[in-house]
């Protein structure tokens, strides 16, 4: 039987003037532990959110998990993000996951309100509206590979150590894991690697399919961020709508059987048909020339 399928998707603003904002932080209480960019010249569409939390090897902890909630409400509202690249400021380090020492401090009511928000914190990277990608040039434990894992697409340093740790904690991963890694990997492989709290390196994600790409890390520590940049470059010159639709086509269309997934897909080339960027890609084919995409 048919499911029901999404009312029909808001198309995508006009895009409009963005101004970076926030700090990098040195650590110092009351700093912020996030910084938010939007790059330009020819790098212009791409935007970055870099996490500074030095002292906790970017654990998160209530400030940066407030922080990230704050930058994704803001980013979504600016049209003009074509990509979304998360990354570290703390050499080898991507996210050590959920901040235990703060959790201690905590009571059972307020670690489950905490958790939730830790889990609502990925679900609001997951929806995203612009392609987002996890730059891992580090460990990239617990929630750390949770937030990887909410990403659209994943790099990593073949150096990375990465993997669901929480059953070595007596946990299990409550930020999105145990759901997002079958749907990566698949049921046996994701049971294995939260059974056994297993580590993987770049080199080995890469193989079972968890990392899109894994490369050699250089001297200054930053080898997947430049490759994020660099797969960012291409998704660049392509229609920003029809790559937004197409990641709604996708993300909502393999969570049903594949006769809804066809209907999702129809809504969403439906609402693609009257934008000007088809009419000028159809144009620019017929002329022989690169499209210009405006984002309307």
């Amino acid at each position: 039987m048919l499911r029901a399928v999404p009312r029909a998707l808001r198309l995508p603003r006009p895009w409009r003037p963005f101004q970076a904002r926030g700090c990098a932080s040195d650590g110092a209480a009351g700093s912020p532990e996030i910084q938010v960019r939007a790059l330009a010249g020819p790098d212009q569409g791409i935007s970055e959110i870099l996490m500074n939390r030095p002292r906790a090897r970017n654990a998160l902890g209530n400030v940066l998990v407030s922080q990230l909630l704050d930058a994704l409400a803001r980013l979504q509202e600016e049209r003009q993000v074509r990509v979304l690249i998360f990354r570290s400021g703390v050499k080898g380090v991507f996210c050590a996951g959920a901040d235990l020492k703060e959790r201690e401090q905590m009571s059972e009511a307020e670690v489950g309100v905490f958790v939730q928000r830790l889990r609502g914190l990925m679900d609001k990277i997951a929806a995203f509206p612009a392609p987002t990608i996890a730059a891992m040039d580090g460990f990239a434990l617990g929630g750390g590979l949770e937030l990887a894992l909410a990403c659209d697409l994943r790099v990593a340093a073949s150096s990375a150590v990465m993997g669901l740790i929480e059953t070595t904690r007596g946990l299990l991963p409550g930020a999105g894991g145990t759901q997002r890694l079958p749907r990566c990997l698949g049921v046996a492989l994701a049971k294995e690697l939260i059974f056994t709290g297993r580590r993987l390196n770049g080199e080995q994600a890469h193989s079972l399919g968890l990392v899109n790409h894994a490369v050699a890390q250089n001297e200054e520590g930053d080898a997947a961020y430049h490759r994020a940049r660099d797969l960012a470059r291409e998704i660049l010159p392509q229609a920003p709508i029809a790559v937004q639709l197409g990641k709604v086509a996708i993300d909502r269309g393999t969570e049903v059987d594949i006769a809804s997934g066809m209907a999702i897909e129809g809504i969403c080339y439906a609402q693609n048909i009257p934008t000007r960027d088809r009419l000028e890609g159809m144009a620019a084919f017929r002329e022989k020339r690169p499209p210009r995409f405006v984002g309307e």
